[in-house]
């Protein structure tokens, strides 16, 4: 059997096991043709166990509009969000800080994180999450 054609490459941010038809899927989705009801049902039941937290996805669509997906680390700032324990980070950063993560913070994002990051060590990975930390007015401490 010959390999399908992909005819486009969608990347959405949806909370996971909460996806439903309504905007983004709908709106990302719907104009390739895919059904909609089918990726919600599948996106959920991947992601259930990680509900309430912001779960990247990739949707590889194909010609026949079948679709494949690939599961993403959440985005940086959610967890360093989540770890500071914020609802949202600083209005400026660098002018005012909201809050602070310990470096036992930043080195447990980096290792959820390295998979989608472009480090090739640890400390490399954690010095990224320290930059984002830093634009979100978060300070490090040890």
């Amino acid at each position: 059997m010959a390999k399908k054609k992909v005819t486009a490459i969608v990347k959405i941010q949806i909370p996971a096991g909460k996806a439903t038809p309504a905007p983004p899927v709908g709106t990302a989705l719907g104009p390739h043709g895919v059904q909609i009801m089918d990726f919600v049902k599948q996106y959920n039941a991947a992601t259930e166990a990680q509900a309430g937290t912001i779960i990247p996805v990739e949707i590889s669509i194909f010609e026949d509009r079948s679709f494949t997906f690939i599961l993403k680390t959440p985005p940086t700032p959610v967890l360093l969000r989540q770890k500071a324990g914020l609802e949202k980070a600083s209005q400026t950063p660098g002018k005012s800080v909201c809050g602070s993560v310990t470096e036992a913070d930043v080195e447990a994002v980096a290792k959820i994180k390295m998979p989608d990051l472009n480090a090739y060590d640890l400390e490399a990975a954690k010095q990224q999450v320290r930059g984002t930390a830093r634009s979100m007015g978060l300070t490090v401490v040890k």
